[in-house]
């Protein structure tokens, strides 16, 4: 398959553009991981919150339950471990990650998304030709359960960070900061 790391360029605005593009989600276990292994590779990476939670209604979260590493372009896109400058190619013709072996629970779980009925991302290049996900299946659900299982709170009150990062042109719709949902 052609160039296919569109899942590692393209960033989307969820759940709204106020609230910016997202970056990939990191559990607080692999936050430390993943700023140890920029650092052996000499990356730059921004690891920004992403979920938060608290038991009272305050300004904000009292303990953060996700985070999200960001693009490293000014846009949001492109993942700072995606090596888009060597000859390397996957298996499947696109860029290489560099940190494969050692890539968080949210990259193993793709392309099989969190929703009802469990599905694959439509917007997966590999996906949009064959169908189906790689024959990684039963290893991409598990990651998805296991992020699920650390996603499990009791907590009153969620928070959703909002970025400030996205296209040019949308700068004055979106947000920066904590936001109770």
């Amino acid at each position: 398959m052609e160039g296919c790391s569109k899942c590692c360029i393209e960033r989307e605005y969820y759940p709204t553009k106020k609230f910016g593009k997202i970056g990939v989600l990191v559990m607080p276990d692999e936050k430390k991981q993943l700023e140890s292994l920029a650092e052996t590779h000499g990356i730059a990476i921004t690891i920004l919150p992403r979920i938060g939670i608290s038991e009272t209604k305050s300004d904000e979260p009292h303990s953060i339950l996700a985070y999200q590493m960001m693009g490293k372009d000014l846009d949001g896109n492109t993942c700072p471990f995606l090596d888009v400058e060597s000859d390397k190619r996957s298996p499947h013709g696109g860029y290489v990650c560099k940190i494969y072996e050692n890539r968080p629970l949210a990259c193993r779980a793709y392309p099989v998304i969190q929703s009802m009925p469990l599905s694959i991302d439509s917007k997966c290049k590999f996906c949009e030709n064959c169908g189906t996900p790689s024959g990684n299946i039963d290893s991409e659900l598990e990651s998805l359960i296991q992020i699920q299982k650390k996603m499990e709170t009791k907590a009153q009150y969620i928070w959703r960070f909002a970025t400030g990062v996205g296209e040019f042109e949308d700068k004055d719709m979106i947000e920066t900061g904590w936001f109770l949902v």
